[in-house]
């Protein structure tokens, strides 16, 4: 087949159509030579040698080629690995510009750059074509009928984030079609909707979306796959394995239709992003993409051995963020998920990775500066997974303004006040008023705090009051992977029991981690599935389950339908009472002291919490007044907020412990309380509990009691 190749354009960077037309552009900075490799429906390769160069990119424009060509490069260059190169032209490349992937990565030793028998290891070179298992790259046409669809902006005060999974949210849903379970389709659909809907939810935080290498030989040896899909081997794709089409690039369309149908629903779509690293793993990994194009610009290698690479993730390399086209390529990739994908965020998947411009984080990194002044980035909610595996990686409460965390202070810290732990009275008290003394001092407010109690990685809420221990035989590790230290307590007995009394206490610990994270400052993210029940059987990383381990179940027991309705009572509760979301810091003086008017905090006694107290180990249960009427801000049209009051008692003490309604404040006197929420009732309370200043109220062994100020 004869196909033209005229000289194109340096940009954009990928494969364009222009209508008549395709032009490819491939920055490589130490290639000799790069091929374009186009692929017919037979798999029959035409090779085109790309002649033009400028600016180290690599750039032609095939006439009469268009959407559904599926391509590859072959990159030509020095195969040194202990100079840091690594171009293997046998090798077919995945376009890190293309926005669009035709199927998975195949197992065998053609896709690794050296030869697998070699007792040189990777200094060795592989002499086999990698293209059959290789999947194509896709050119794509990116018009598409938005009916003006925009960026929700919900404000930061009013979010509440649900992290889910495509596939595992679902895959098992009985009233999703069959062939729509597991894929973009399915999230969109209604009855997918309507539970985030009647949730409350306003904003799902989807697992990585970013096409990613499904199934690493390690796992496929022993049957598994790669299912949570933090191994990406492009940033602009949308894995093709959630498409519920087969056409070539229609993955890109549905992904669209996901996002449109989300925001009809008033819920924004954030994207848990991979920046740190890719699929291609050390120097022993396969040759995919980056590794092929450019080894030593795209990754950060050793210095004095740039054989090997530096690895701040524990997944093998790390991308080398200093470098020009490195930080280009992550800054295209976010504008593109922004304008063209309309999605609302990012959540920065071990974001400390990025800050390293030498050695140590550094929160004024490039990457940072670069960000903060884009116009397109600017306006979208950026939240970093504060840590990473290096050292001085762990960075909580460092990130500059515009940015939001996972806040692990805050989940460590209410899981152990649940369990009964000493010492966490004082930093409970900081956490459930949104942690200002980790975000307070340089600028940022309370949303600076993303607040949850469980994430993807880690115990599901029931697996953490149901199991002691990590249970992931399944995993084929021996149990030796995961986090050992879950802060968990199995109620008394570990996994499964009949045991009504056991039973009942971890569905009354469940209402009190949920009820801690709803009514705390800051920003509440649950774990998809939580709200039902979900458990993974005691498998803290269940990482590689593309199985019912890690896809909800939605055939619940009566504990678990009064546990999604007690979340959904909660939800509204905080939607309607703006003083547990404020979106300024409580005022007066630091948390610890008396005469402070917007929050006051007390012993069970009904006395003023003193420095002294404090300090005490042991204690275990306090209370706290909220005062809706010192509320700072004001709403979107300048009106004044006001809201009611509120005493919270908490008792994380295995016994009962009777409290006395405070009267030290003015605010207090006089007054008459009704309780709203009890954590050891299934359900908020619906009988009228009514109390008056300085009667003693009971307060159950490891529970919660809301009570708002009537008149």
């Amino acid at each position: 087949m004869f196909l033209a190749l005229w000289p194109g354009n340096v940009y954009p960077l990928g494969a364009s159509w222009d209508g008549k037309g395709t032009n490819f552009a491939l920055f490589s900075e130490n290639a000799t030579g790069v091929e374009l490799c186009l692929f017919d429906k037979d798999d029959q390769e035409t090779r085109l040698t790309l002649t033009e160069v400028s600016n180290f990119v690599w750039h032609g424009y095939v006439p009469g080629v268009g959407p559904g060509q599926r391509y590859g490069f072959r990159v030509h260059g020095p195969y040194a690995p202990s100079e840091g190169h690594r171009f293997n032209p046998n090798k077919l490349l995945i376009d890190p510009y293309t926005k669009a992937i035709d199927g998975e990565v195949g197992n065998g030793p053609e896709i690794f750059g050296y030869s697998w028998d070699s007792p040189e290891e990777d200094l060795s070179f592989s002499d086999l074509d990698s293209a059959p298992l290789i999947p194509k790259s896709v050119v794509v046409d990116q018009s598409f009928d938005w009916e003006g669809d925009q960026l929700l902006r919900t404000p930061w005060h009013e979010t509440l984030i649900y992290e889910t999974h495509v596939k595992g949210f679902t895959k098992l849903h009985p009233d999703i079609p069959e062939e729509l379970r597991g894929t973009y389709a399915g999230m969109s659909h209604s009855a997918a909707i309507e539970h985030l809907q009647r949730l409350g939810i306003t904003a799902i935080e989807l697992m990585p979306v970013h096409h990613f290498l499904s199934s690493p030989g390690h796992l496929a040896d022993k049957g598994l796959r790669n299912f949570w899909g933090y191994d990406s081997v492009n940033y602009f794709a949308p894995y093709s394995g959630y498409s519920s089409s087969g056409s070539l690039g229609q993955q890109v369309t549905e992904f669209k239709e996901m996002v449109k149908a989300l925001h009809r629903a008033g819920i924004e779509v954030i994207l848990d992003v991979v920046y740190n690293h890719t699929g291609e793993g050390n120097h022993m990994g396969p040759t995919l993409t980056l590794k092929g194009i450019d080894n030593s610009i795209y990754y950060r290698v050793v210095e004095d051995d740039p054989r090997y690479y530096m690895d701040f993730t524990g997944c093998g390399n790390s991308l080398y963020v200093r470098h020009p086209q490195v930080l280009k390529l992550i800054m295209d990739s976010l504008r593109y998920w922004v304008l063209e994908m309309h999605v609302d965020g990012f959540r920065f998947d071990l974001a400390s990775a990025l800050a390293r411009e030498l050695y140590e984080v550094n929160s004024l990194a490039a990457f940072f500066d670069i960000i903060h002044q884009d116009p397109v980035l600017a306006d979208v909610k950026l939240i970093a997974e504060p840590w990473d595996i290096g050292d001085g990686g762990y960075q909580v409460g460092q990130f500059p303004v515009l940015w939001s965390e996972w806040n692990g202070r805050y989940r460590d810290t209410v899981r152990d006040f649940w369990r009964g732990e000493d010492s966490t009275l004082g930093q409970f008290a900081y956490c459930f008023t949104g942690s200002p003394d980790l975000y307070a001092l340089n600028g940022r407010r309370p949303n600076a705090s993303v607040n949850f109690i469980t994430a993807h990685d880690g115990f599901t809420l029931n697996d953490l009051v149901s199991y002691n221990e990590k249970h992931n035989e399944a995993n084929g590790e021996d149990n030796q992977d995961g986090e050992s230290h879950n802060r968990a307590w199995n109620c008394g007995v570990e996994g499964e029991t009949d045991d009504p009394e056991v039973l009942q206490l971890r569905e009354q610990q469940r209402r009190n981690f949920l009820a801690t994270l709803m009514l705390s400052q800051g920003i509440p993210m649950i774990l998809g599935g939580d709200e039902i029940g979900r458990t993974q059987k005691g498998n803290n990383n269940a990482y590689c389950q593309d199985n019912e381990i890690s896809w909800f179940d939605w055939d619940l027991e009566q504990g678990n339908k009064d546990l999604v309705n007690f979340t959904r009572e909660l939800v509204y509760f905080r939607h309607q009472h703006p003083v547990f979301r404020r979106r300024k810091w409580f005022q007066g003086r630091a948390i610890h002291g008396q005469g402070i008017s917007d929050i006051a905090w007390f012993n069970p006694d009904g006395s003023e919490m003193t420095q002294e107290q404090w300090d005490i180990g042991y204690a275990k249960a306090i209370g706290v007044f909220l005062d809706g009427n010192q509320l700072p801000s004001v709403g979107p049209k300048g009106e004044r907020i006001s809201d009611d009051s509120f005493v919270l008692f908490f008792n994380a003490h295995y016994e009962t412990i009777e409290f006395t309604l405070p009267t030290a404040l003015a605010e207090l006197e006089n007054r008459e309380w009704i309780v709203v929420i009890d954590t050891k009732e299934p359900r908020f309370v619906q009988e009228e509990r009514l109390y008056k200043s300085s009667q003693t109220v009971t307060v159950a062994a490891r529970s919660l009691l809301v009570l708002r100020r009537q008149g």
